[in-house]
């Protein structure tokens, strides 16, 4: 049940397409519910596009292109800059509205508010810096010069478990760098897009930049989208197979694309290691945000001589966890997304313990209204277990014993993921050795939480394409352009 406050909250968010600078129903009426994971109550009715929808924002955005491709670095530098500070403004109703969509601990949305705000400011800073260079070419014959263009209009897709940092990591950017947009946020977490494209409007951005699309016709939408010939980028987080049918659609435009898809993490905990470090690194990268990251740790390979200890020691900090509606006090953990996500918990944890696997505390869906799971311990995970293979997303934290060096290596590295690792150990030069022989496109040695807007976010192997934040990310949205010119002095 809602409060007055979130009640009047929900109020203000829009309920309709953002097309060309305006708000507008979809085509014949059609609406979509979104509900509370916690309560499984409807919060929210918003507008379900079709494709005649999708058609007309990506012709916005398409008419905007030439205009905002031309707009001065600067320009759109303070825009977005105005952006981040009207979030920061607004942080406590976009925290708020997070937890009530997707149903995060409130103090985790703040998080996520500071964490997706950095995307605003980092490429608001960026925006001026991606000069290209000039220079004689190397038989003194011409001068070279290198320059960068925006690639043009972009179709974004986010996922429903980052409602904000996934649309700025996404849309800053892509405007940063003189791009107009469609986004589509997920279906199940839409509101906090719909909130924050507002944010957008106030700070100044053009009609026809920003398009927010929400739809349940994913598939016919989006097809139809990325078939556009005025469509140059694709850029999408979730699933490895629906980012695989993307890039199928993306291949006969040939479309620049970046893919961050799921995850594997392994989180290695050596003999050396420092066991409070270690303990409070596993707890964040297992819990933070009920485990529904692909950067969550998945897999925790732990030597032998402290798996134990280690054991005893999350077995004990998971215990005390609260579980809840994320709006309570001191609540950790707060319910999956959906009965999909409880079912496919309570599945895997069901397999490893099928096969030799021991539960510490927890494994069962929590009784009552709500997508709740117990935060959960498996020890003593065998080979070939089901939870060592599928992306868990979940509070289930599996524990898996190492022997030596070598072993670790091979567990962590027996996966078709590559997004981020996670490493404990006190030694320099296993850290150094670590780094070099781990197949993630990150790692975070010694720490238990790595994303950072100033840092390049992207995976190897099946993880993905391309890099989303830092100086990288920019350029996901720029194409350079080499001219030669006559040698002035001939």
């Amino acid at each position: 049940m809602t409060d007055s406050r979130e009640s009047e909250l929900l109020a203000s968010v829009p309920t309709g397409l953002l097309i060309n600078g305006e708000w507008r129903a979809a085509e014949g009426g059609k609406t979509v519910a979104v509900n509370d994971p916690a309560t499984g109550e409807v919060i929210h009715e918003i507008a379900d596009a079709s494709v005649a929808d999708g058609v007309a924002a990506m012709d916005a955005a398409a008419e905007a292109f030439p205009s905002w491709a031309a707009t001065p670095d600067r320009e759109r530098a303070e825009i977005l800059r105005r952006a981040f500070d009207l979030l920061q403004e607004r942080k406590e109703d976009v925290a708020l509205l997070m937890t009530l969509e997707m149903g995060k601990p409130l103090a985790e949305a703040r998080g996520e508010v500071g964490y997706g705000g950095e995307f605003l400011r980092w490429f608001s800073e960026v925006t001026a810096h991606t000069q290209g260079r000039y220079g004689a070419n190397p038989e003194g014959t011409g001068r070279m010069i290198v320059t960068q263009h925006p690639v043009g209009p972009c179709y974004l897709i986010t996922p429903w478990n980052f409602p904000l940092a996934m649309a700025t990591r996404k849309i800053a950017p892509a405007l940063a760098a003189g791009c107009t947009v469609v986004i589509k946020p997920a279906t199940l977490t839409p509101l906090t897009t719909l909130f924050f494209a507002q944010i957008l409007q106030d700070a100044g951005v053009p009609a026809g930049v920003v398009n927010v699309v929400t739809t349940t016709n994913t598939g016919p939408v989006s097809e139809r989208i990325i078939s556009d010939p005025r469509l140059r980028k694709l850029s999408f987080t979730g699933s490895t197979p629906v980012g695989v049918k993307l890039l199928q659609q993306a291949a006969p435009g040939v479309l620049r694309t970046s893919m961050e898809l799921g995850g594997n993490a392994p989180f290695v905990v050596f003999e050396d290691a420092d066991l409070d470090k270690a303990v409070d690194g596993a707890m964040l990268a297992k819990f933070r945000n009920i485990g529904q990251a692909c950067t969550a740790a998945n897999r925790f390979i732990v030597q032998r001589s402290v798996v134990e200890e280690f054991t005893r020691r999350v077995t004990e900090r998971v215990q005390g966890m609260k579980i809840g509606r994320g709006t309570e006090e001191g609540v950790q953990i707060g319910p999956l997304i959906d009965d999909r996500a409880v079912d496919k918990a309570k599945t895997l944890v069901g397999d490893a313990v099928e096969r030799g696997a021991t539960v510490t505390t927890g494994g069962s869906p929590v009784d009552g209204p709500g997508t709740f799971f117990e935060p959960t311990v498996v020890s003593d995970v065998q080979p070939g277990s089901d939870i060592l293979r599928e992306e868990i997303f979940g509070p289930v934290l599996a524990i898996v014993p190492f022997d030596t060096e070598d072993d670790a290596v091979r567990i962590a590295n027996d996966t078709e993921y590559g997004l981020v690792s996670y490493v404990f150990t006190e030694s320099l030069s296993r850290g150094q050795r670590m780094i070099e022989r781990l197949e993630t496109g990150m790692m975070g040695l010694n720490v238990g939480v790595v994303s950072n807007a100033a840092a390049p976010f992207g995976g190897w192997k099946q993880s993905g394409l391309g890099r989303e934040g830092g100086d990288e990310g920019i350029h996901e949205y720029l194409q350079t352009k080499y001219t030669l010119t006559a040698n002035p002095y001939a």
